[in-house]
């Protein structure tokens, strides 16, 4: 007999090895030849079980990249604003830099200029999400003394992630970590901060 219990386990084995095979195949064939058949296949589900938790393998590969890019940047809180930053933007540039995660992405940002789902999607699940957990940082260390409290906070998150996204779709090389710090400062110094200086 099935409980609820062992159907819940088998059910996230089945969304697992669906994630899996997507970037799987995304890492071997390129994510334009990647398809719903070819995931359930690999992943040894029915294209039944992905269309009903998923609309398109769009969304299948944006949830494996959002596990991954939510479990690879953590905002940390030391104390120290500037090193936080560094740390998580660090981060982030290293994982759309690997393979599966950043051609994944990469297909993920070209389809969904003409998938609405999928673009509302991204904004739900991932964009929304990360932009407002570095917020919450941000005002911590506003409320820490570390940033003025006339800090514009949303501008500045888009002035931290704004560089990655343009290098990343435009298939620049990644920012090293000098470079990583370089723009933290200047964000810092932009909002009336400090860098380097935490407290």
């Amino acid at each position: 007999m099935i409980t609820p219990q062992s159907s819940l386990r088998r059910s996230e084995r089945s969304r697992r090895a669906t994630l899996d095979a997507a970037l799987e195949l995304c890492t071997e064939k390129g994510y334009g030849r990647v398809t719903v058949e070819a995931i359930a296949a690999r992943a040894g589900v029915s294209k039944k079980t992905i269309y009903r938790w998923w609309t398109s393998k769009g969304a299948v590969l944006l949830e494996a990249f959002t596990d991954a890019f939510v479990g690879a940047t953590p905002f940390v809180d030391t104390g120290d604003i500037a090193l936080d930053l560094r740390t998580h933007i660090n981060s982030a540039v290293r994982l759309t830099s690997t393979t599966p995660y950043g051609p994944a992405y990469a297909g993920i940002l070209s389809e969904m200029h003409y998938d609405d789902a999928l673009a509302e999607a991204v904004q739900e699940q991932l964009v929304g999400p990360r932009f407002a957990a570095a917020e919450d940082r941000l005002r911590k260390a506003r409320e820490q003394g570390q940033i003025p409290a006339d800090a514009d906070l949303p501008l500045a998150v888009e002035m931290l992630y704004g560089p990655v996204y343009y290098r990343h779709v435009l298939r620049k090389p990644p920012q090293d970590e000098a470079t990583v710090a370089s723009l933290v400062d200047h964000v810092l110094r932009s909002l009336g901060a400090e860098p380097g200086s935490p407290g």
